[in-house]
């Protein structure tokens, strides 16, 4: 049994701390706001797949409340608030604690390793997906592997212990040694699907039902994979629409996190997914007219609801 906590109590952390902790592992989620720490301690976590409803106990923190170490610390929040979950990480680690994001974005680990150094820091991407129906209580709507490195070493032995921690748990997640590729193939499907899905009001899947948005999908993958190419990246596969057509299927069911925000008139993550995109592409002097339409037009969602000058 392993203590962990995770960072981040919307619809992934509440998926990866139920499973965890209906396990067996000591599982804690760190959040921002006493009454739903409260709420969470009381009523734990709760789990929906295909109609049966796991709930599971867990223990939370305050974010910046010292508490007995833990061995992981998982970051799920949105990338914008990445700095944040580094500080709230610090007073959770021991000598030999590691800190692992498998958020959506580009620069995160990084970010991360800014603030608590490298060498704590492990890496990832994550394919699971949910849909977070009241607090504390989510869909597992979107079912796929996950990938762990080290930020030094690659497939380290950190890495495949990890791995093996959540596969035994039920997500199942391989150690890798490139994290390029791994962060790159992930952006790859999130420029794809999020954007698209946060627009339209569709599910993942239900953007494969129309040739007019799986036409989309396939151009808004197809330019970001030669942004990465441009980059000298190597992408862990060969055909990117392809392969953000394959997880959109896998994925069917999932209202993706940007549909969530936008529903929610939230903050979304389209600066660090379409914006990095477009923004390095600028830079490299490569056209991704595509990927500049749908991040101006959810720029122009979230206007509706911060105001005009928003981002």
């Amino acid at each position: 049994m392993a203590r962990i906590a995770v960072i981040g109590p919307g619809a992934l952390g509440c998926l990866f701390a139920g499973v965890l902790a209906a396990a067996g592992h000591d599982v804690g989620l760190v959040c921002r706001r006493a009454e739903l720490a409260e709420q969470l301690a009381w009523e734990g976590v709760a789990v929906e797949r295909e109609g049966v409803v796991r709930r599971a106990r867990v223990w939370t923190c305050l974010a910046g409340q010292a508490v007995a170490p833990v061995e992981v610390v998982l970051v799920l929040v949105k990338s914008f608030d990445t700095e944040s979950a580094a500080h709230a990480a610090a007073p959770l680690l021991g000598p030999d604690s590691v800190v692992v994001t498998l958020q959506n974005g580009l620069g995160n680990a990084e970010r991360l390793a800014g603030v608590l150094g490298t060498g704590r820091v492990l890496a990832g991407v994550t394919s699971q997906g949910a849909t977070l129906l009241s607090p504390g209580h989510v869909r597992h709507a979107g079912f796929g592997p996950s990938y762990v490195t080290e930020m030094e070493g690659g497939d380290g032995p950190r890495a495949r212990r990890l791995a093996q921690l959540l596969s035994a748990a039920g997500l199942p997640t391989e150690s890798a040694a490139d994290l390029s590729a791994l962060v790159w193939g992930k952006l790859v499907t999130n420029v794809a699907i999020n954007p698209l899905t946060a627009l339209t009001g569709l599910r993942n899947g239900q953007l494969l039902d129309s040739p007019h948005t799986a036409s989309l999908v396939d151009e808004l993958a197809r330019e970001a994979a030669t942004v990465a190419q441009a980059l000298g990246v190597r992408l862990p596969f060969d055909d990117a629409a392809a392969y953000a057509r394959r997880t959109a299927e896998l994925t069917r069911a999932n209202r993706s996190s940007m549909l969530q925000d936008v529903e929610r008139q939230r903050r979304t993550e389209i600066d660090a997914i379409s914006g990095v995109v477009v923004e390095l592409a600028e830079r490299l002097g490569v056209p991704v007219p595509a990927n500049q339409v749908v991040y101006r037009l959810v720029k122009g969602v979230e206007s509706r609801y911060f105001g005009p000058s928003a981002g």
